[in-house]
C-alpha cells in the first residue's frame, strides 16, 4: 500500500539562546494510505513537533519527509501553504470555528483560500456532503453557539474534509469532551477511515488510542513504540455499553 507519509531520519533542533533544544531526533516512520494511527506520549516528547511537521507547520532542521509522493522537506513558505490547504485537513481541540457564522459557512471556509476555485453552489454542494458525512445536514445554518460541543466538534472534522484532503490531522480532538461525546467522535473518525481516509490524531489518553488502528509512542525525541492496537475499540459497542451501565445505574437507584 502506498504511504502517504514518509519520514526518513527526521531531525528538529529549536535554537533557543545559547540553548539547542533537540525536540526531534533521528525519526524513521511510514503511515500508509487508508491507515489510522495514534501517535502518543508525555509532555516533551516531540509528540507536537512531529505533528507540527507532519501538518507542514513547521520544516525539519534535517532529513527527508514525503508527503503522499511530494518531498515537502525544502519547500518555501507559500509552497507549504498550499501543500496544507490541498492534502491535509485538520481537527485541533479546541474546534476553532467562527462564532457569527453557520455551520454552513464555517466548512466552506477553507475552499475560499485554495487555487482551485469553485463555484458558490459547488461550494455549498461539497459543504452539505461534508456535513451529512458526520451526521449534521440539519444543523447547516445552526451557529455554534446553537450547538453542542460535540456537533461543534463535528463541524469542525466536515471543515476539515472540505478540501477533500489525503491526509486527516487531529490534535486532541478530544480534549474538551466528556466520554460519551468523546466516544461519539471516535466514531466519526472510525466512519471516516472505514471510507479510506488517513488519519493521524495526537493523544495522551490511552483509552482514546484505543480506537485507532496502530499506536506510536515517543519519548525524548524518539520512536520507542509502533505497534498495532491489541482489542480495538468499536465506538458503536461502547456507545450501546455506557448507555446499558447508565440504565443500570439508574435502575439501582429506583
Amino acid at each position: 500500500m502506498n504511504a502517504v507519509i514518509r519520514l526518513h531520519e527526521i531531525h528538529k533542533t529549536y535554537h533557543t539562546g545559547e540553548v539547542d533544544v533537540h525536540a526531534v531526533r533521528g525519526v524513521t516512520l511510514d503511515i500508509a494510505q487508508g491507515e489510522f494511527v495514534a501517535l502518543m506520549g508525555a509532555s516533551g516528547s516531540g509528540k507536537s513537533t512531529m505533528m507540527n511537521i507532519i501538518g507542514c507547520l513547521d520544516r525539519p532542521t534535517q532529513g527527508k519527509y514525503s508527503l503522499d509522493g511530494i518531498d515537502v522537506s525544502q519547500l518555501d513558505r507559500d509552497e507549504l501553504a498550499d501543500i496544507r490547504n490541498q492534502k491535509i485537513g485538520f481537527v485541533f481541540q479546541g474546534f476553532n470555528l467562527l462564532a457569527r457564522t453557520s455551520a454552513l459557512e464555517n466548512v466552506e471556509l477553507p475552499m475560499l483560500y485554495t487555487r482551485r476555485r469553485l463555484s458558490g453552489k459547488s461550494q455549498r454542494e461539497r459543504a452539505l456532503k461534508a456535513l451529512d458525512t458526520v451526521g449534521l445536514a440539519d444543523r447547516a445554518d445552526h451557529k455554534p453557539n446553537q450547538l453542542s460541543g460535540g456537533q461543534q466538534q463535528r463541524v469542525a472534522i466536515a471543515r476539515a474534509l472540505s478540501n477533500e484532503p489525503s491526509l486527516l490531522l487531529a490534535d486532541e480532538p478530544t480534549g474538551n469532551l466528556d466520554t460519551r461525546t468523546s466516544i461519539e467522535i471516535m466514531g466519526v473518525f472510525q466512519k471516516l477511515n472505514d471510507l479510506g481516509m488517513t488519519i493521524v490524531m495526537v493523544t495522551h489518553e490511552l483509552d482514546i488510542a484505543q480506537y485507532t488502528k496502530r499506536m506510536v509512542v515517543m519519548r525524548d525525541g524518539k520512536v520507542v513504540g509502533d505497534t498495532p492496537v491489541p482489542n480495538r475499540f468499536n465506538a458503536a459497542n461502547e456507545l450501546r455499553r455506557l448507555q446499558e451501565e447508565q440504565k443500570a445505574a439508574l435502575l439501582n437507584d429506583e
